[in-house]
């Protein structure tokens, strides 16, 4: 917790600073909502290239970001691990990292016919969403995934059944659907979208598909929807809100989106504090901050020492819900680590 912070669990409107009834200056203020940052799928991620380049040595190949946030892609950069778009960058016979985002099946092939050592950093949540779409194609269902065109994780879900997958970018694209058999329709999700955009989205689906069917389980992940309720909770008191994130990270900017949806007057989304203007503070009295799910904290503390520079060093953590979630890492890391923990042991 930032050392200025107390923590509520509860929206307190504040009113203007009075003082034997004179009117004083406008107490300035930051709402830092939590949960915030890296989620168990990200953390997990970063962690999988970490043991990667301390068991393997650099360099270790990461096929696209490992998360989309620039300030780790940077780090682990520096520390011996190379970025690359597809496997035929990566040469024969070395080891590359799948993003957390997913990837189709072929990209698993192109890997063996190169002799790669993958390693599968996906989201379990990713995953999850994969083994759905098998699962409905197997059974014949028209398959309705709503997401966003282009971004790596829909890509990687609609590899795993292309023939059955038609992607539904959104509630405008609700009326390009077409479906073989009305009664044989079940919709998917990416996992970092909009909660209320999915919602009005399916909602339109069944407008037209009364017989649609829904995943077993939430697609939309934990943390998403926990990140999206807070900021939703605080927006109403916020003059401004920064969301700390990178602009091709769909749940950061669905945040500054979500946030201004709820009533904030502004909201902006930052790689990091250099990037906030003055003039976004100019008149405010209470900021709100977040961070997206592939945030590290130490960028969310610089937000806060930059607006304490600028007068805002009173700092209330507004909290809606615990999250204790973790992932182990992939089996094929933890099986060489195990080994090599064995090996020196031997010696």
């Amino acid at each position: 917790m930032h050392p200025l912070c107390r923590t509520s669990r509860h929206r307190q409107p504040v009113p203007p600073g009075t003082y034997h009834g004179l009117v004083t200056e406008p107490r300035k203020r930051v709402l830092l909502a939590k949960p915030r940052g890296y989620c168990a799928g990200v953390d997990r991620a970063v962690q999988t290239v970490e043991e990667a380049l301390k068991l393997y040595g650099a360099p270790v190949y990461v096929r696209k970001q490992i998360v989309h946030n620039k300030h780790v892609v940077s780090t682990l950069e520096a520390r011996g691990a190379i970025f690359v778009e597809e496997n035929y960058e990566v040469p024969e016979g070395s080891t590359v990292v799948f993003s957390a985002h997913g990837v189709a099946p072929e990209v698993h092939e192109q890997a063996r016919e190169r002799n790669l050592k993958a390693i599968d950093a996906t989201c379990p949540l990713v995953t999850k969403v994969h083994h759905e779409a098998k699962r409905f194609a197997a059974e014949d269902y028209d398959i309705l995934l709503i997401g966003h065109e282009g971004h790596e994780e829909v890509i990687g879900t609609a590899g795993e059944a292309p023939a059955h997958i038609q992607l539904v970018d959104g509630p405008d694209d609700v009326d390009n659907v077409v479906v073989r058999d009305p009664a044989k329709v079940v919709w998917l999700s990416q996992t970092t979208l909009s909660v209320d955009e999915t919602m009005e989205t399916v909602a339109r689906l069944k407008t037209r598909l009364p017989l649609l069917q829904s995943p077993p389980s939430d697609d939309i992940c934990y943390a998403t929807s926990n990140r999206q309720h807070v900021i939703k909770e605080i927006a109403p008191d916020c003059d401004v809100v920064i969301v700390v994130g990178s602009t091709n990270s769909s749940n950061s900017v669905r945040l500054v989106e979500v946030a201004l949806g709820a009533g904030a007057r502004a909201g902006h989304l930052v790689d990091y504090a250099s990037e906030i203007q003055d003039e976004w503070l100019a008149g405010a009295t209470t900021v709100g901050v977040s961070s997206g799910a592939s945030v590290p904290e130490d960028l969310v503390m610089e937000v806060l020492a930059h607006l304490a520079d600028r007068g805002f060093g009173e700092v209330t953590e507004y909290t809606t819900a615990e999250e204790r979630l973790t992932f182990s890492l992939p089996q094929e890391l933890r099986r060489d680590m195990k080994a090599a923990a064995a090996a020196r042991a031997a010696n």
